[in-house]
């Protein structure tokens, strides 16, 4: 016990100053990346966004096989859906003025895209995933990403879209000094 109380102060003494050398004479690092960017395309795009869905979905994505126990993945997924027309498809045969009338007629509203916002979409619990977790969790954001992108086919976004372009473009061409506008869609 003497030897113990002997040594305890001067190993207290050594890794105290190892600590303290340590946080001294600490090897600072850098990461450097290089790139090399190159622009391969360039497109001009006439869609004009008029409505915004956030969409949240808990997806349980379970994996069965013959010989593994059942792997399982419970994700909070956070996406977006957005509607909007292509004005790309507009053509001057489109717009018809009569006096103080104008008749715009734009092409059908279309859905621009659907995607998992991944920054905001959390995977809350795996079970059973061990070593094919990282495929799991890809597997079970496909699947989110189909179902979401199902069911904004079937929510009412299109007409949405419809609507928030009569409220967009109508103040618009009214403050142009037409007071009858009149839109419509192909």
């Amino acid at each position: 016990m003497k030897i113990v109380l002997r040594i305890l102060p001067w190993l207290i003494i050594l890794v105290a100053g190892y600590f303290f050398l340590a946080q001294k004479f600490s090897i600072n690092t850098s990461v450097e990346s290089k790139h090399q960017l190159m622009v391969e395309k360039i497109e001009a795009i006439g869609k004009l966004e008029l409505v915004r869905y956030q969409i949240s979905d808990v997806i349980e994505h379970i994996n069965k096989t013959d010989y593994l126990p059942e792997a399982s993945v419970l994700l909070i997924v956070k996406a977006e859906a957005v509607g909007c027309i292509d004005l790309a498809k507009f053509t001057s045969t489109d717009l018809k003025i009569e006096g103080d009338t104008v008749i715009l007629n734009l092409p059908q509203p279309e859905i621009c895209y659907v995607k998992i916002d991944h920054k905001n979409s959390k995977v809350y619990d795996t079970k059973m995933a061990f070593f094919r977790e990282a495929d799991l969790v890809d597997e079970a954001y496909k699947a989110a990403e189909r179902e979401v992108t199902a069911e904004v086919k079937k929510s009412d976004i299109l007409n949405q879209t419809k609507a928030n372009a009569s409220n967009v473009l109508k103040p618009i061409i009214e403050g142009l000094g037409f007071t009858n506008v009149r839109i419509t869609f192909d």
